[in-house]
């Protein structure tokens, strides 16, 4: 689907073809490694699916919402996921912030969506408490970082890290950063569709590249 109809609706670089496995897929499947079983998971402005739909097809447990505003993406979305028959997916025509006061999440992904201090404003209201934003970045992700401490400090951010990951499976490996929630829950624990707290985190910690 990606290589054809994600290139004919404009949602994939029609030199992107060829490398589509290792470059966006495997970049994004190696993610599930810093999730435990069974959270929630929003992916902010999906736009293709990546990392969202990937996300949901390599870990069924998981419960992938996939939030974009633009109606050829969503459209996109919502016909990969029906006839990828995946059941744990929701696809929301929307912003960010129309969600913010409203859903919270274990774990918030993107993938090359915006700056981080721009990330933050979007992201960090929808992840639930003891949770972590995880923006998939560039080389350039130590320095986005240190630019963003005035940012950080704003969402009274916990531990912020710079992680590889997939480095047995992609080269080269995905650089995630992940920020931590520490803020008071904005919705409490019962907003989740169980009803319960999520896992402790509900973000697996791995092996750091950095550390603020």
């Amino acid at each position: 689907m990606l290589a054809t109809d994600g290139v004919t609706r404009g949602l994939i670089g029609p030199r992107e073809g060829g490398r589509l496995w290792d470059r966006h897929l495997l970049n994004c499947a190696v993610l599930t490694s810093l999730l435990v079983e069974g959270v929630d998971v929003c992916d902010v402005g999906s736009g293709a699916g990546l990392p969202g739909v990937v996300l949901a097809i390599r870990r069924p447990d998981l419960r992938v919402t996939l939030v974009e505003p633009l109606l050829r993406r969503t459209a996109f979305l919502s016909e990969a996921v029906e006839r990828l028959g995946l059941t744990n997916v929701e696809v929301m025509r929307a912003r960010a912030e129309e969600l913010q006061g409203h859903r919270e999440f274990s774990a918030v992904t993107s993938r090359a969506v915006a700056p981080l201090p721009r990330l933050l404003d979007w992201s960090m209201p929808l992840v639930r408490q003891g949770g972590a934003l995880l923006a998939m970045k560039g080389s350039s992700a130590a320095d986005e970082v240190a630019a963003a401490r005035e940012a950080l400090a704003r969402w009274g951010a916990g531990v912020v890290d710079v992680l590889t990951v997939g480095a047995d499976t992609v080269s080269p490996p995905t650089t995630v950063i992940r920020v931590e929630a520490t803020h008071p829950s904005r919705l409490g624990w019962d907003s989740g569709p169980t009803g319960a707290a999520p896992p402790e985190g509900g973000v697996r910690r791995t092996r750091r590249k950095g550390r603020r």
